[in-house]
């Protein structure tokens, strides 16, 4: 069975993928990076999703001898020119701190009347193989954010986005609701016929 591998260490992005191409029909044994200890986690330098995921996937393809697949995404909201952007795990200076993101962006946005407030979730998610060749594709849930978070589902930027055409913000949905709508999962599903065509 071939080997595919997804550069993350979250069990929940692991599990979302392996949904995701059993839906597709698509068998393989899919790991995490953790599997391989020995390969560092790539610094993202690129400066577009894109290059981010390639960077990752790239490293762990050439490392392993495997195909990989890596995502980056944040939140880019309209009023910011698309900001936080790729800096969105890091827009409060320290990276991963969730609620001094969401609070300094909140106050950012204090003064914006609520039509002026639309915002989406991005994702960038990129193949590599261990030949070198590539392939990105993407996936965007657009919506508005609320002045103060909502829900306890989540993570990130999920309490203050409203899915366009629900009431609920992302936090307030079941994960199921949550996969059947998300950046991540829209970009992963594209992959899917990608790696039925290479992979087999």
């Amino acid at each position: 069975m071939t080997r595919l591998i997804l550069a993350t260490r979250n069990a929940g992005k692991l599990t979302e993928l392996h949904a995701i191409l059993a839906d597709a029909g698509l068998s393989y044994d899919l790991v995490g990076a953790d599997v391989y200890p020995e390969v560092p986690d790539t610094k993202e330098t690129g400066v577009t999703f894109a290059e981010n995921a390639l960077l990752k996937a790239h490293a762990l393809a050439q490392a392993t001898g495997h195909p990989a697949i890596a995502d980056d995404s944040g939140l880019c909201v309209d009023v910011l020119n698309g900001a936080p952007g790729i800096f969105s795990a890091r827009w409060a200076g320290r990276h991963g701190d969730d609620r001094a993101n969401l609070d300094l962006l909140l106050a950012q946005l204090a003064d914006i009347a609520p039509e002026h407030r639309g915002a989406s979730f991005f994702c960038a998610a990129a193949l590599a193989l261990p030949d070198g060749r590539e392939h990105v594709v993407s996936g965007t849930l657009p919506g508005v954010l609320r002045s103060a978070p909502s829900g306890t589902g989540g993570f990130g930027y999920d309490p203050i986005l409203q899915p366009d055409g629900d009431s609920r913000t992302c936090a307030e949905l079941s994960p199921a609701e949550k996969n059947a709508i998300s950046h991540r999962g829209q970009a992963f599903r594209a992959l899917a016929p990608i790696l039925r065509d290479l992979l087999g």
